[in-house]
């Protein structure tokens, strides 16, 4: 078990695995921690050097919740981790929150130590309006939805976000979701994911996808849950270096989980390139 000692003194959890010069980071996502990446990180290391780590208030890393954590927040540990563990070559993959703080990095860091990168489902803008629908709930989420959901118990809206996330799990009694849910919610500092809650909403991240330096790859689900398909055509229209999009076909947000081997496979393809 190894722990990276951040500049403040918390310490995150990360693992190391495979070898070379190649190096992919893979990022989780909100209410996560690096186990979602479980059914795919033996694989993806035998072509690369694989660095999982959990954010702060995730997984084995809910101890350090000591301050604020927002985008910045882990976009500062990403880079002292990239520097610290002196990576380079480097492939960065992010799911969900994940990709929002690899785009979040181009902005704050460049991509200078990149190779190139991997967003999975995610929006640059979860706040839809009138001239953006590509936002949170497939277009349906807005300023007055956020206003309103200050008033609502966390763990509701942790649930709203599961079932946006895994539309099949809607259709069970919340009576029995109640407990495993709560379970895997116990694993994260609460205070660290009500912040970085706001921190995802509060951000507009679309002008950095044009800067963005190095090959981009989308993956996305059919037809889609939390987000639009139609994110893969704007990312495309909006990132200026070579991009490529992969629809994975009846999946939900848990794409990782609902096709590790093409999950696998396209990520491995990315790295072969």
């Amino acid at each position: 078990m190894s722990y990276f000692t951040l500049k403040n003194g918390e310490k995150l959890y990360y693992e190391d695995m495979g070898s070379g010069k190649r190096t992919i980071v893979m990022l989780h996502g909100w209410t996560t921690s690096h186990e979602v990446f479980d059914p795919v990180k033996e694989e993806i290391s035998k072509y690369a050097r694989c660095i999982i780590y959990d954010h702060r208030g995730h997984g084995k890393s809910k101890e350090a919740n000591s301050e604020e954590v927002t985008l910045d927040t882990l976009a500062s540990d990403l880079y002292e981790i990239i520097k610290g563990l002196d990576l380079e070559d480097i492939t960065l993959l992010g799911w969900s929150m994940g990709a929002a703080v690899v785009m979040n990095y181009t902005l704050l860091y460049g991509c200078e130590e990149l190779r190139d990168i991997i967003l999975c489902d995610m929006t640059p803008k979860q706040i839809n309006d009138e001239k953006w629908k590509l936002g949170l709930y497939q277009g349906k989420y807005t300023i007055e939805d956020m206003e309103r959901d200050a008033g609502k118990e966390f763990f509701d809206l942790y649930y709203q976000f599961v079932t946006g996330a895994v539309p099949r799990l809607a259709k069970i009694p919340q009576i029995l979701l109640n407990i495993p849910l709560k379970a895997e919610l116990s694993k994260c500092d609460e205070e660290v994911l009500k912040s970085l809650s706001r921190s995802m909403k509060q951000r507009d991240l679309r002008k950095c996808v044009g800067n963005i330096s190095v090959p981009v790859t989308y993956f996305y689900p059919m037809p889609g849950s939390l987000f639009s398909p139609e994110l893969a055509g704007w990312y495309e229209e909006h990132v200026n270096t070579p991009f490529h999009a992969v629809q994975f076909e009846d999946c939900s947000h848990m794409m990782i989980e609902d096709q590790p081997e093409k999950f696998t496979e396209e990520v491995i393809k990315v790295l072969q390139k």
